[in-house]
């Protein structure tokens, strides 16, 4: 099993940044592929981003390609999402979610590991 703890969230302005973290506990955690999700009031949880357990594969909703950065550490247990050029529509609470021995899923329901979510609030 593995435990996730998200935190970096917080508020900013349209255009800024922001790099969120995810740690994990468990001493295979590079076995494990990682996802983002967000979820914004009223609206389903949705894919961001993915990378495999190697870090050799990656995988991003269009929506934020090309802004947003996914990136793990293994030797450190943890998972990056760095948020750049943020806009008002990525204001969400933001998950990480993890499965193991498993290739890149978008779908919420295929990951077995949840963390308690971190709250960014871009404001316009």
């Amino acid at each position: 099993q593995v435990q996730l703890v998200e935190s970096g969230g917080g508020l900013v302005q349209a255009g800024g940044s922001l790099r969120l973290s995810c740690a994990a506990s468990g001493r295979t955690f590079s076995t494990y592929t990682v996802a983002w999700f967000r979820q914004a009031p009223g609206k389903e949880r949705e894919f961001v981003a993915a990378i495999s357990w190697s870090g050799g594969s990656t995988s991003y909703a269009d929506s934020v390609n090309g802004r947003l950065t996914i990136s793990r550490e293994n030797a450190e247990n943890t998972v990056y999402l760095q948020m750049n050029s943020l806009k008002p529509e990525d204001t969400a609470i933001y998950y990480c979610a993890a499965i193991q021995y498993t290739w890149i899923k978008m779908m919420p329901d295929a990951y077995d590991y949840w963390g308690q979510g971190t709250q960014v609030t871009v404001s316009s």
